[in-house]
């Protein structure tokens, strides 16, 4: 697994929340990426989705990326940890250890974190609340401008500390899916 000291990385690590305007070449990135994380895992990975602010047309958002795949069982996403780092992809061994049904992996470019890999198991309720959630802001205006002011505020607070930006958004997160 390619270690985490390289200095690109670590600012990608490290990088301010940034929120950027509604890029259209987003979906293109996402199945640019899809493609390949086909090619290189197959039928491994039974499922994937864009998700997260890049996957909402005209919501401004973070550049990065967001996917989630469904993996078989933890023991698999362990085996696809070590073939996606030997394909471009970064992670945390500290930060998956506290993961308990799950893998995260980034992908980075010059200092520039550009996808976000979520590996999740069949029956975890972050597939579904992912997509849910995604769906809930392509089809809802309101939820969307609420979403995106509540974004950029949190990103103008709190900088670079990205576990901040995200636990930040949690409750909105989950109240828009109780609503929902």
């Amino acid at each position: 697994m390619p270690s985490l000291e390289s200095e690109q990385l670590q600012r990608a690590i490290h990088e301010k929340v940034e929120i950027t305007d509604y890029d259209p070449e987003w979906p293109q990135r996402f199945d640019a990426e899809l493609q390949r994380l086909k090619q290189l895992c197959g039928a491994r990975l039974s499922k994937i989705e864009h998700i997260g602010s890049t996957a909402v047309p005209g919501l401004p958002a973070k550049p990065v990326i967001d996917i989630i795949a469904v993996v078989p069982s933890i023991d698999e996403a362990e085996s696809l940890v070590k073939l996606l780092c030997a394909n471009g992809y970064n992670t945390s061994a500290d930060f998956n250890a506290t993961l308990k049904d799950k893998r995260w992996l980034m992908r980075q470019h010059e200092g520039h974190r550009t996808h976000h890999l979520h590996l999740v198991l069949p029956q975890s309720p972050e597939w579904q609340n992912k997509v849910r959630f995604r769906d809930l802001l392509r089809k809802d205006p309101n939820l969307r401008r609420s979403y995106i002011e509540l974004k950029r505020r949190l990103a103008d607070e709190i900088g670079s500390d990205r576990e901040a930006y995200t636990d930040a958004k949690t409750e909105f997160v989950r109240n828009a899916l109780s609503a929902g």
